[in-house]
C-alpha cells in the first residue's frame, strides 16, 4: 500500500506525494563530478562533528538521494550536501531520504558548481523537474546554496513568499542560519592537498568552527605557550615532579 502522508499541488496540475523509496528501486550510481566535491562536503561535516553539533536524529550527507513522487513518478535528486535536523529512526542503512515520510524537510541543500550546464539553476517543471524547481517548489527547502569553488562565489537563497530570493552576506561576508545557530561563509586556504576556497561555519560569537588539523595545531600552540610560561618562572618543564612524588 502506498502511504500518502501529505500532498501538495504545484500550479494546480501536479500532485506531490511522500512515499519512502521502494527497496527494489534502482538508484542511479552517478560519480561525483570532480575530486574536490567530496573534500568540500566532508569539511563541512567535520567541523560540525568536532564541535559536538551532530545529534543521532540528524541527517548530514553528500551526493545522497532526496525523493518525492510527482504525479505517480518517483523523482530523486542528489545534492552535493544536505542537512536535516530531525529524521525518524531506522534500523537499516539509509539509501535515500523522503521528507515528511521519514522526517523533516532539509534545512539546507547545497550544490557545488563544477561545469557550465546550469542544472543547479534549472526551473524545468516537466518530468524530471530541474534541481531549482525541485528544491524550491516540491521539497520547499528553506535554504539553497550554490557554491563555485574556483572563484569562491557563494550564492545564498532563502525561500520567501514561495520563491528563492538571493540574500546578501553581512559585513563579515557571512550568512546567518537561525535553524543551525551558525554562520556560513567562505574561507581561502589549504586542506587535504587542496588549495582554494572552502565553505566554513562560524558560531554566534564569530568564532570559526575548526577542522581536526586546526584543532591539533591550536592545542600544540597552547602547550608551547604553557611550557614557555613555566620556563619563565625558572622551572624546567622536563623535570617536573610526578603526581605521585
Amino acid at each position: 500500500m502506498i502511504a500518502q502522508l501529505g500532498t501538495a499541488r504545484i500550479n494546480h496540475e501536479s500532485i506531490v506525494t511522500w512515499e519512502p523509496l521502494p527497496k527494489d528501486f534502482q538508484l542511479e550510481d552517478d560519480p561525483v563530478e570532480n575530486d574536490g566535491q567530496p573534500l568540500l562536503a566532508g569539511a563541512l561535516r567535520e567541523s560540525l562533528e568536532l564541535s559536538g553539533l551532530i545529534q543521532p536524529q540528524m541527517l548530514i550527507v553528500s551526493n545522497f538521494g532526496l525523493c518525492a513522487t510527482i504525479d505517480g513518478q518517483i523523482v530523486v535528486k542528489a545534492p552535493d550536501w544536505l542537512y536535516v535536523a530531525a529524521t525518524q529512526p531506522t534500523e537499516s542503512t539509509r539509501r535515500s531520504y523522503t521528507p515528511h515520510a521519514e522526517g523533516d524537510v532539509p534545512t539546507i541543500v547545497m550544490e557545488f558548481l563544477s561545469d557550465v550546464d546550469g542544472s543547479e539553476y534549472s526551473v524545468k517543471r516537466t518530468f524530471p523537474p530541474g534541481k531549482w524547481f525541485f528544491y524550491e517548489q516540491i521539497l520547499q527547502v528553506p535554504i539553497y546554496v550554490i557554491f563555485e569553488p574556483e572563484s569562491g562565489l557563494l550564492e545564498f537563497y532563502q525561500r520567501q513568499n514561495e520563491r528563492y530570493e538571493l540574500v546578501f552576506p553581512d559585513a563579515d561576508g557571512r550568512h546567518w542560519i537561525a535553524e543551525m545557530n551558525l554562520f556560513l561563509g567562505t574561507w581561502r586556504g589549504n586542506k587535504e592537498g587542496r588549495a582554494g576556497y572552502w565553505l566554513r561555519w562560524w558560531d554566534e560569537s564569530g568564532t570559526i568552527l575548526p577542522w581536526a588539523m586546526e584543532q591539533i595545531e591550536h592545542e600544540r600552540q597552547q602547550k608551547e605557550r604553557l611550557m614557555d610560561y613555566i620556563r619563565s618562572q625558572g622551572i624546567d618543564p622536563d623535570n617536573l615532579p610526578s603526581i605521585n612524588d
